[in-house]
């Protein structure tokens, strides 16, 4: 086959430049992707030939050899693991795939520093070469097939892909070396990176020394089966990296040993970068699967819960069969009981450091709060250490960055009071502006600022915390007067009022299900306030967002008989003008919570109309 050129997928040669450029400082990388890659094709081909044994003809004994050409400037990285057909190597090596990946990319500033932090989120692979590289050649024979296939490119754009006469089953990536790379044609440099970063592969990785004879040069220890005291912590990051794909230091880890009626050892790490594919549930990658330390798949959606899909790390399994499928791990007691006790490590990790560093557990929850909240909703059996690591924004705190637990909370708790009030809108700056809060903050009570698109559903599925009810500040009738004479200055009020209150109620008669005076204000003349048991408006507007149809609800009006605006209205004659009053106190208490109007024009109108009275 003649060669034939393609043009990389766009996403890749965007991909190409930013690593190029992005990844200066941490070049070595490079080897520990293509070493990983290689030990990954290796172990798919001992999973493979369990099933097809004919794909083994060559041999199970499985290597990883390095070889530098100082004259011809080449590394040289050559495994005997699965290979790649003619149409895997395009797909693989011309392709990125998720959904994700676009928009990833359009974050890119050109900022090096900035983008090299995007590069961690994503995860570097393949295409790192092309940071030491200005030219790969990738041959590949597939097992069981006798046709092998070579792709080349420069990294400027495109790839060539023709028949290869490479003869031996897996595959040889020659990567030409940039001028001033040549440090990486020194023997030592390539055995230092396998030792700080592959040490832990199970599969040998010989280099090949001045004489053309091969060398293991790595112990081919898993590390994570060696006891905690004799591993240090760089040890420990440096198989983060290596796992993850990832440039980013762990913020913690915990890695446990379990024996008994199940025999495994887990190490989960706690990342600092978000991957860039966070908020997509569906995600696969994260935790590796290893039976008897030879790696298997690759799935975090059987041995984490989704909700802990940030979380990096591995398995190892001594009772699982090595021909194990994801349709078996879906309905298999050791990996449930996995899943179990490693969520309860994760919790117990990430309480523990709640408690001792503090600000070691902002930065995580700044990084990850929104994914963990899911928990509350998915997770009954643990949601008590969930809602021990919740946190939340507070009137407590002078700023909106500074949060404070339920726990914290309740330990603040006026002595009367016996709920936890809480206030959702679009955002933790809308919360502490809302006028439903006004009232509380002026008694004195603290209320938790909600900001985050899944808080709705986290407070309908957490309904108490300690035996306190959770309370929204936005639903029901708020009853803030406590004392004897709040309550007779109430009904006097009630009394006052009554007048007006039936005047706006016939007016807004199909708008609103009731009209009454407010207890939760003070600065504001008007709230709209959600029924017991109802939908409140933000819930109402981000499922309308979403193109899901909401029921019609009214809403109270609740009005400020201290504003002046309502002192106004209370002697108003004049018939129009009072209606337009009463149009505008309730969709001004609509606007003040995120909302939106039905007829905007007709909200302007009236509001000239009323400034122009009153001005005249």
């Amino acid at each position: 086959m003649t060669a034939t050129t393609h043009a990389f997928q766009a996403e890749v040669t965007q991909l190409l430049k930013l690593m190029i450029h992005s990844l200066y400082s941490n070049k070595e990388i490079f080897l520990r992707e293509l070493v990983s890659n290689a030990s990954d094709a290796c172990d798919k081909l001992r999973f493979e030939g369990l099933q097809n044994p004919d794909l083994l003809t060559e041999g199970s004994d499985f290597e990883i050899n390095l070889s530098v050409d100082k004259e011809a400037g080449t590394i040289t990285v050559t495994d005997n693991g699965i290979g790649m057909s003619h149409t895997e190597i395009a797909e693989f090596l011309g392709t990125i795939a998720g959904s994700g990946t676009r928009e990833y990319l359009a974050r890119l500033t050109g900022d090096q520093q900035k983008d090299a932090q995007l590069i961690g989120q994503f995860g570097v692979g393949f295409y790192s070469a092309f940071v030491v590289a200005k030219h790969v050649t990738v041959d590949s024979l597939r097992a069981g097939e006798d046709k092998a296939v070579r792709w080349s490119s420069d990294g400027s754009g495109q790839y060539a892909i023709e028949d290869s006469d490479y003869a031996r089953r897996g595959t040889r990536i020659t990567l030409t070396l940039r001028d001033d790379e040549q440090e990486f044609l020194e023997p030592s440099r390539l055995q230092f990176i396998v030792k700080r970063y592959s040490d832990h592969i199970g599969i040998p990785i010989r280099l090949q020394n001045e004489e053309g004879e091969f060398e293991v040069i790595n112990d081919s220890t898993a590390l994570w089966q060696r006891p905690k005291n004799e591993i240090e912590d760089q040890q420990y990051k440096d198989l983060y990296q290596s796992i993850a794909h990832a440039i980013d230091e762990p913020l913690a880890w915990v890695h446990n040993r379990v024996e008994g009626k199940y025999d495994y050892t887990s190490l989960y790490f706690i990342p600092t970068q978000r991957p860039y594919d966070l908020y997509e549930r569906e995600q696969q990658h994260g935790v590796k699967l290893f039976i008897q330390r030879v790696f298997i798949l690759e799935d975090k959606s059987q041995l984490l819960p989704r909700y802990l899909r940030f979380v990096r790390g591995l398995v190892d399994s001594n009772d699982l069969p090595l021909n194990v499928s994801r349709e078996l791990l879906q309905s298999n007691r050791t990996v449930d009981a996995i899943r179990s006790g490693s969520t309860k490590k994760i919790l117990g990790l990430l309480t523990s450091i709640a408690r001792d560093e503090p600000e070691k557990y902002q930065k995580f929850w700044d990084l990850f709060g929104a994914v963990l909240k899911e928990g509350i909703v998915e997770d009954q059996g643990n949601q008590a250490a969930l809602a021990g690591l919740l946190r939340f924004a507070s009137t407590h705190n002078d700023s909106l960055d500074e949060t404070t637990s339920l726990s914290d909370y309740v330990g603040r708790m006026k002595s009367a009071q016996k709920e936890i009030y809480y206030m959702i809108a679009d955002s933790k700056t809308a919360a502490s502006t809302s006028p439903h809060i006004e009232g509380l903050r002026k008694r004195g009570y603290e209320v938790l600022l909600l900001g985050d698109r899944i808080d709705e559903w986290l407070v309908t599925h957490l309904s108490s915390f300690e035996d306190h009810p959770l309370r929204s500040v936005a639903h029901g009738d708020l009853d803030l007067d406590d004392e004897a004479g709040d309550k007779e200055s109430q009904q006097q009020l009630d009394e006052q009022y009554r007048d007006l209150l039936a005047r706006i109620q016939s007016l807004l008669a199909e708008r609103v299900e009731e009209v009454r005076l407010s207890s939760r204000l003070v600065d504001s003349p008007s709230c709209v306030v959600a029924q017991e048991g109802a939908p409140s408006g933000f819930l109402k507007s981000m499922l309308e967002q979403a193109g899901q149809a909401m029921p019609e609800v009214k809403p109270v009006l609740e009005i400020n008989p201290s504003h002046p605006l309502i002192v106004r209205m209370n002697i108003e004659k004049d018939k129009e003008l009072f209606r337009d009053y009463a149009s505008l106190v309730f969709e001004q208490a609509i606007l003040a919570e995120g909302g939106q109007l039905k007829d905007p024009a007709a909200f302007v109108q009236r509001m000239n109309q009323v400034i122009l009275a009153v001005s005249s």
